[in-house]
């Protein structure tokens, strides 16, 4: 990965400048489109990492909307396949975590947090090429588009992209794991617009209203009432349901509360309104075959604060009992944009 000059980091930290609006949406579409190099076995990274003491940029505010501004990291790496993050997911321990690259890749890690328990670092970070059915790595970056991931007992599930599917790993031994079957995603194929597919995977609570099941919910793709399509993907709700699409936000991921609610993380980049960040709160109970839900919007951002192009979207659970948000972006490999790791304390 090439460096970020000085300047560029400037006018990201200034969040008031037009050019670094438009060299920012020139970098998330370029990097859409743009496939990266794929490694042949597992790599070991090492990860540096800047912390990032304010959200908004140039303030000591801690609050924003529903949450709390607990701390943060711009990360970088000298190894070329770091970077492409779309979905985190974080084991019970809250430090370990998998994550799923946009270049068909799994990475591996482990958080460490300073004495005041914020984060300061990554370490024993490894990325794996994803496998296909045949045991071979991905030629192409078509094949291989992973944008959502959920974790359910000893297996990994995945959606991907442009090729429409939802496989079904076994997570013991990621490096050398090829898919096991396939989750029908109920959504037909042809409803998904080109790089607008399914972005979010979230599994629910067991004790919830959908009893555990896993709910997708499309980047962009809309029906006929302009409505996001989703499903619920098994239990007693199995079937398709539909988000309210917010205005110029499209869903780049999902996490499920405790209590069932659903939080849905939405990223905006337009020349007219820049690059912005939201997270809506679904209630859980609304979400059932054939509703059409929303919900509040427990935080927004722009480049005033310390955001990029977000994708992935986690929920842990603090040593307090507290409840933590774990948010990160894809730098689509592009100098222009960056790595960021973001953790906030939910305000009930």
């Amino acid at each position: 990965m090439r460096a970020k000059p000085r300047g560029d980091r400037d006018v990201i930290r200034s969040g008031n400048s037009v050019r670094h609006h438009f060299f920012a949406i020139v970098a998330l579409l370029v990097g859409a489109l743009c496939p990266s190099g794929m490694a042949a076995a597992t790599v070991d990274v090492q990860v540096t990492a800047r912390p990032i003491y304010a959200f908004k940029v140039g303030s000591d505010q801690k609050r924003f909307g529903k949450l709390e501004f607990v701390g943060g990291l711009i990360m970088d790496s000298p190894e070329p396949l770091f970077g492409a993050i779309s979905s985190i997911r974080f084991m019970p321990d809250g430090r370990n975590f998998l994550a799923v690259l946009d270049t068909g890749h799994w990475m591996k890690g482990e958080i460490e947090r300073n004495k005041a328990g914020a984060f300061s670092g990554l370490s024993n970070v490894h990325i794996d090429p994803m496998l296909d059915e045949n045991g071979r790595e991905a030629k192409r970056k078509v094949d291989m588009d992973a944008e959502g991931l959920a974790l359910s007992g000893k297996q990994a599930f995945v959606s991907y992209e442009q090729r429409p599917r939802i496989d079904i790993y076994n997570a013991d031994n990621l490096a050398t794991a090829k898919p096991v079957g396939q989750l029908p995603h109920l959504i037909p194929d042809h409803e998904f617009r080109r790089n607008a597919g399914m972005e979010t995977l979230a599994l629910s609570p067991a004790n919830s209203p959908l009893r555990g099941a896993m709910v997708t919910v499309a980047e962009a793709s809309v029906d006929g009432h302009g409505n996001l399509y989703a499903a619920i993907l098994g239990g007693p709700r199995k079937g398709l349901f539909s988000v309210i699409k917010g205005g110029s936000f499209a869903v780049t991921d999902g996490a499920f509360l405790d209590n069932g609610d659903l939080l849905l993380l939405e990223r905006r980049f337009n020349l007219a309104e820049g690059v912005g960040m939201r997270i809506r709160r679904i209630v859980g109970e609304t979400i059932k075959p054939g509703a059409v839900v929303d919900g509040d919007v427990i935080i927004e951002a722009d480049l005033s604060n310390q955001i990029d192009n977000m994708e992935g979207l986690e929920v842990i659970k603090a040593s307090d009992g507290s409840t933590h948000l774990i948010v990160v972006s894809d730098d689509n490999h592009s100098f222009l944009q960056r790595n960021v790791m973001l953790e906030f304390k939910l305000i009930e």
